[in-house]
């Protein structure tokens, strides 16, 4: 677990550290029974600063142990972000014939007194399960004097090809590379020239292979890439999604892939990319963020720590409104921290209104299930006066789900924090549900069993705990509510 006093705005089930600054998950992997997470770091400050890669670790994705630093610079830069692989077969020669933990990582290096700067890529390994980290020796293993954005790399074993794959973000494209050993990488295809959103510098790539429709002879390959803030475009850091083939060699996006397709549709949730290692036996593929946007990030008002990650999810392909589009839901795991607090099952208004308003909660799940005919949602947490509130909601005329954070909290720490973020949903059927995680300073909804994700931060106070049902028209039908504290 990971023990800290309490603090104002210190979530209670999401992962921060204890101390500095955190941003973009790397390195995730798991490994003899344990989820890794390592992380952009800045141990000494609580602003963006020299990277190290912070290392937290979990049996079951919801309760971290923050563990020593595991990697810091050195005389060839700071440590960016990157991934980690289980090298099953010991190709690197690290392990003695062994399996073992490689990870691959950005080194970034400013060229003294000038504002050049470079990157490019190294390994570390562990002999001892990921609690230590030895350098290579022959670091760095990949590098391109050509290219000043060249980072992120995402690392996979390709079993049809027998090698290991690198998705690297370069500028505004993504490279793709192939080793057989983890140490000598060769150039294969690139990716990115007429397709999706450029509103910012390419980061974070992932790339991987999902069932659709769970249908094991249909597969669909995934592209993650986010895109960097552009002081010119108020949403900041995203990140946009395809789906199309790979065969080893080239990703060709398909026809679904033309048009713009993001993540998440709130602020919050950037450089999210999938754990490695996952037995077959599970079958998941999951998924973390940092909870966080950069247009702000270095400004949100938290104390000893700034940052934090989303909760875990699990990635899914499934046919919606006869397009295939990527979904999102809550790891099993998280019903592990569940309290149940309230269940209702086709209530009055007035039984809703007079349940909720008895209610004082920072930290819980909340699952409803509605009928699409009106205007309906939440507010959550609400102050005793209502000067603050977020609001969640379904607006029928535009079939658009949202989250209103205009009066969350604190917000004048940045002028674009305020605000509402929204999609439309589309063709609905005549009921929907909402899946709703409130944190001590963020929120993030799943629409429609996850065909729409919002994530944001908020910053209420403390005793902002109120909890209410709205909607315009009273004879919007509710299905069902359940209420979940969770700690």
């Amino acid at each position: 677990m990971n023990v800290v006093r309490q603090e104002k705005y210190r979530p209670s089930y999401h992962f921060s550290p204890k101390n500095g600054w955190m941003n973009d998950p790397n390195g995730m992997v798991y490994f003899e029974r344990r989820y890794h997470l390592f992380y952009q770091h800045h141990p000494f400050g609580t602003t963006w600063g020299p990277m190290h890669w912070g290392h937290a670790v979990s049996t079951d994705l919801v309760n971290w142990e923050e563990r020593p630093i595991a990697l810091e610079p050195d005389g060839l830069g700071t440590i960016f972000s990157g991934s980690a692989v289980v090298d099953e077969r010991d190709t690197s020669g690290f392990f003695e014939g062994k399996p073992g933990l490689v990870a691959i990582y950005t080194h970034h290096y400013s060229l003294p007194n000038t504002d050049q700067i470079r990157q490019y890529q190294s390994l570390a390994y562990s002999t001892d399960s990921g609690e230590s980290w030895i350098k290579y020796a022959g670091n760095p293993v990949l590098e391109d004097e050509h290219c000043i954005d060249f980072r992120d790399p995402k690392v996979f074993w390709h079993e049809p090809t027998e090698q290991w794959v690198m998705v690297l973000a370069c500028g505004q494209t993504v490279r793709i590379y192939h080793s057989p050993n983890l140490k000598e990488w060769v150039f294969a295809s690139e990716f990115g020239h007429g397709i999706g959103s450029h509103d910012g510098v390419w980061e974070c790539p992932d790339l991987f292979p999902l069932w659709v429709d769970g249908e094991r002879s249909q597969v669909k390959w995934v592209m993650l890439v986010s895109i960097g803030d552009n002081p010119e475009i108020r949403e900041g850091s995203r990140t946009q999604y395809f789906t199309g083939e790979f065969d080893g060699t080239t990703f060709v996006a398909d026809m679904e892939s033309e048009k713009v397709r993001w993540l998440d549709y709130g602020r919050d949730n950037y450089a999210g990319v999938c754990w490695s290692g996952i037995p077959a036996e599970d079958g998941r593929r999951l998924f973390m963020g940092w909870m966080s946007n950069w247009r702000y990030a270095n400004q949100t008002p938290t104390e000893r720590w700034r940052g934090a990650m989303s909760i875990p999810r699990e990635l899914a392909l499934e046919t919606r409104k006869g397009t295939v589009a990527l979904i999102q839901r809550p790891v099993r795991e998280l019903d592990g921290l569940r309290t149940p607090v309230l269940s209702l099952t086709e209530p009055s208004w007035e039984e809703v209104q007079n349940a909720l308003s008895a209610l004082q909660l920072d930290c819980y799940e909340l699952v409803a299930e509605f009928a699409t005919t009106g205007d309906f949602g939440f507010k959550v947490r609400v102050s005793d006066e209502h000067e603050q509130e977020t609001l969640v909601g379904y607006t029928s005329a535009t079939q658009e789900v949202y989250v209103d954070r205009t009066r969350s909290g604190c917000s004048d720490f940045h002028e674009d924090f305020a605000g509402r973020h929204g999609a439309s949903l589309g063709i609905l059927p005549d009921r929907m549900d909402i899946r709703l995680y409130v944190d001590r300073s963020s929120i993030e909804v799943f629409f429609n069993r996850g065909q729409v994700v919002i994530t944001d931060l908020i910053f209420p106070d403390g005793e902002a705990k109120g909890l209410e049902i709205c909607s315009a028209e009273e004879q919007v039908t509710l299905f069902s509510l359940q209420l979940y504290a969770l700690k």
